[in-house]
């Protein structure tokens, strides 16, 4: 099968790996978080949890790339409609990271593919050799109601160095109660909201009242929320602040 020469990526983290592959050109079709993924500007169809399906069989495209099992049913009927989809449903980093090359194969960059996993693996190792505390980091993807991060968060906080145990590695992220966090007393708090960059106030956390004495960080949740290259990023910010 010759590669793909017409993609629409229905998800951030589709869309980021496509651009470290060099294939960003080929994207025809994106969605509205996907922007700030790339810099040219392909066909918008929505949300990623509804994106427009008769605007993207219009754009006939070669390959729909998806991304998480929220978007299992936006596959499912991706595919009704009959067109080709690669989806991508990692829980743990290691998966993750594999997937990167999976893609590539996929697209018909299997080498450079391979290479962009090694070279996240390689960096996750320069992480991993310069942690040197052990903090207890309490990580946050959604305010309301306050939200533990799991999947992958759990092994980035390792990586740098920290404990996150409030959500076991594999896991979906899961609500909390002030009780638990208060027990746990975490030394960092990082807030990494949904579809809000950095646009967001430590206040969001401080404002709550909750006894907990720790420095509280804003990353972008583009770093840390989907399965893509950024999550080494992430990985490196992380080390950073603890």
């Amino acid at each position: 099968m010759s590669p793909p020469e017409r993609i629409v990526s229905l998800a951030p983290a589709a869309t980021a790996t496509c651009r470290e592959l060099g294939i960003a050109d080929c994207l025809v079709g994106i969605t509205t978080h996907c922007r700030s993924e790339i810099e040219h500007d392909p066909v918008v169809l929505g949300g990623w949890l509804n994106p427009d399906l008769d605007e993207l069989e219009r754009l006939d495209p070669d390959l729909v790339c998806t991304s998480d099992g929220l978007q299992a049913d936006v596959r499912d009927a991706i595919r009704d409609r009959g067109m080709r989809v690669h989806h991508m449903d990692a829980e743990r980093l290691p998966a993750v990271i594999d997937g990167f090359a999976a893609l590539g194969d996929v697209v018909g960059r299997g080498v450079e593919g391979e290479r962009l996993a090694a070279r996240c693996r390689e960096r996750l190792d320069r992480v991993r050799e310069r942690a040197t505390d052990a903090p207890t980091v309490y990580c946050e993807e959604w305010a309301d109601p306050p939200m533990a991060a799991g999947n992958w968060v759990p092994e980035l906080v390792a990586a740098a160095g920290g404990h996150h145990p409030f959500v076991d590695p594999g896991e979906r992220s899961r609500a909390v109660t002030r009780e638990e966090v208060e027990a746990a007393d975490p030394d960092h708090v990082v807030l990494h909201l949904c579809g809000h960059g950095t646009q967001v106030d430590p206040s969001a956390f401080t404002d709550r009242d909750w006894a907990v004495d720790a420095t509280v960080h804003v990353v972008d949740d583009a770093l840390l929320n989907q399965p893509s290259p950024n999550l080494i990023d992430g990985a490196e910010r992380l080390a950073e602040l603890f």
